[in-house]
């Protein structure tokens, strides 16, 4: 018998390396956009994916930037400033994305992807919570990519 093992599932972005520095556009700064995206292929009975996006190096614990969800499984990218999918409220108040915007040091940005086996039901703008509840019983594998920002 022959072993098998798994292709791993890898999320990286054109625009930083994993663990590098995200660019000013990105961020508050910037122009505040979404930046560019890509991953491997997720599992073979992925039927959606979603993407979570928080800073845990926030002054009052996590803060989150973007939920985003309802991604094609057949997916491999999301474009710069991507719309078109539903999207959560984060911890900014607003619908979509939110750039980071540290209030002082260098903080971390923790992009997580996540092949699911099944879509999650949630309305535009549902709160991290909601995203978070509906992800149970439901994740396959977790793609993660750090980034970091300092003002």
């Amino acid at each position: 018998m022959v072993a098998t093992v798994a292709a791993a599932f890898v999320l990286t972005s054109p625009a930083f390396h994993a663990n590098g520095t995200i660019p000013r556009l990105y961020t508050c700064d910037g122009r505040n956009v979404s930046p560019p995206l890509r991953w491997t292929a997720p599992p073979a009975r992925t039927r959606s994916l979603a993407l979570l996006v928080q800073d845990p190096d926030a002054p009052g614990g996590s803060f989150l930037h973007w939920t985003i969800w309802s991604i094609s499984p057949r997916a491999r990218s999301l474009a710069q400033a991507t719309h078109g999918l539903p999207e959560g409220r984060n911890d900014a108040g607003r619908i979509g994305y939110t750039g980071p915007c540290p209030p002082s040091g260098t903080h971390r940005y923790v992009f997580r992807l996540y092949a699911l086996r099944a879509p999650l039901r949630l309305a535009a703008g549902a709160s991290g919570a909601a995203f978070e509840r509906a992800l149970r019983g439901k994740v396959l594998a977790t793609a993660t990519l750090v980034g970091r920002y300092r003002r």
